[in-house]
């Protein structure tokens, strides 16, 4: 079990108590957590600002909510998790009959025992989430209901974090923080985004990496808006969620559908031999159809295990700290390594002796690959390097072509560079 994976999944469980939502403390205590791990510039948004369609809504803050029965006993207590209060609930001191507040109450019956997540952002409302085996054991009679929370002018509160690069083009990492208790939907895709922050800031990659830590849909929408002129520069990126699970790997492919990193992730997925699944573009999801709607259509995907409403445990009290492992995240995270890994890597390349095949031998480029187990394929490397550094293929183009792994073309391009036989 690698360090890495143990380390997010102890960054899964310390975050996991706090109540999330798109806006309010719980974001700011999220994001003060994972600015322990990286440094983060957050930003905060005031309530009434335009950001495209869409309006900045009033900041949620709740303190307390309970619902307790005659004899004063809480039967639902927020203080036990944060899923038990309907998101954005507004204040409510009221005393009031079963009946009446069973309109308010939101239970799974085919699972009687997992308590249900539920919102209502934008439709001012109140209401509770609890076990189906709770109320069914709840008795007639009066019952006391308390929510103690704010909605009022305030901030939307989003942060980001930038791994610099060789060059200023952007590749986008972006992961929601809004969801409550719930490990795998999203605090799993914040962990991988954290450490997968930190291992790039070590490898001086060649794209700037720009990592995005907002809440679902209003922040991605708020992060468009008020970025306009960085958008040109925002080549390539990858949405995270649901990155913890046991369930195999899912990537999401982009609007395009045969954007940059659509190939990257497929060769790498496929080139791994790992259980995976390529699933294409729909319009609905987490924040990737932001950044591909037609205006920006950016070359964005989303990489998941078990995707989003592909579990039974998705938006339930049983997405859990067990529900999630380090082993899991580690290979999350090492994929999303190998897939930036490539992409850095795969540029255009010119055959600067391209009538007919340069002397490898006088170079010392056969001499290297002595006593080399792979002396052969490194060598079929870079003819086909030479073959297709015309310009217009990419490296991928040439592994793809080939058949050879991209690690072995890339290292024969660079060969040959040194050699002075192809520039960039």
């Amino acid at each position: 079990m690698s360090a890495a994976g143990e380390e997010m999944h102890a960054l899964v469980e310390r975050l996991y108590p706090l109540c999330r939502s798109i806006t309010g403390d719980g974001v700011r205590a999220t994001l003060d957590i994972v600015g322990e791990y990286i440094p983060l510039q957050v930003h905060e948004v005031p309530t009434g600002t335009q950001v495209l369609d869409w309006t900045v809504p009033q900041e949620w803050n709740i303190r307390d909510a309970y619902i307790a029965d005659g004899a004063g006993h809480r039967v639902v207590d927020f203080a036990a998790s944060s899923l038990h209060v309907l998101g954005y609930s507004v204040p409510v001191s009221a005393t009031m009959p079963l009946a009446e507040l069973r309109g308010h109450l939101h239970t799974l019956p085919d699972h009687p025992a997992w308590v249900p997540y539920r919102t209502s952002y934008y439709k001012p409302d109140w209401g509770f989430c609890l076990a189906q085996e709770t109320l069914d054991a709840l008795p007639d009679g009066e019952y006391e209901v308390r929510i103690d929370s704010t909605l009022a002018d305030g901030h939307l509160t989003y942060a980001e974090h930038v791994v610099p690069g060789q060059v200023p083009e952007e590749v986008i990492v972006s992961c929601h923080v809004c969801h409550p208790s719930l490990a795998n939907d999203n605090l799993a895709g914040i962990a991988v985004a954290t450490f997968l922050a930190r291992a790039l800031a070590e490898e001086q990659p060649y794209y700037t990496y720009r990592f995005l830590f907002a809440p679902g849909t209003i922040g991605a929408i708020t992060w468009l808006a008020r970025n306009a002129e960085r958008i040109e520069r925002v080549g390539h990126g990858l949405v995270l969620a649901c990155a913890g699970d046991r369930g195999r790997l899912t990537y999401k492919q982009s609007r395009r559908g045969d954007a940059e990193i659509d190939r990257v992730m497929r060769h790498v997925l496929n080139a791994s031999e790992r259980p995976h699944h390529v699933t294409e573009f729909t319009p609905y999801g987490y924040d990737e159809r932001q950044f591909c709607s037609p205006g920006f259509d950016l070359g964005v995907g989303s990489l998941s295990r078990t995707p989003y409403a592909g579990y039974p445990e998705y938006h339930t009290s049983a997405d859990n700290p067990d529900f999630v492992s380090p082993e899991a995240m580690a290979d999350t995270l090492t994929v999303c390594r190998e897939a930036f890994a490539v992409l850095d890597r795969n540029r255009r390349y010119v055959n600067l002796s391209p009538y007919g095949e340069p002397q490898l031998g006088r170079r010392g480029l056969y001499d290297s690959l002595g006593g080399r187990s792979d002396a052969k394929q490194a060598q079929m490397a870079m003819l086909w390097v030479l073959s297709l550094s015309d310009g217009e293929h990419t490296l991928l183009d040439v592994a793809e072509r080939s058949g050879l792994p991209f690690d072995t073309v890339a290292a024969a391009a660079d060969a040959l560079r040194d050699a002075g036989l192809v520039k960039a």
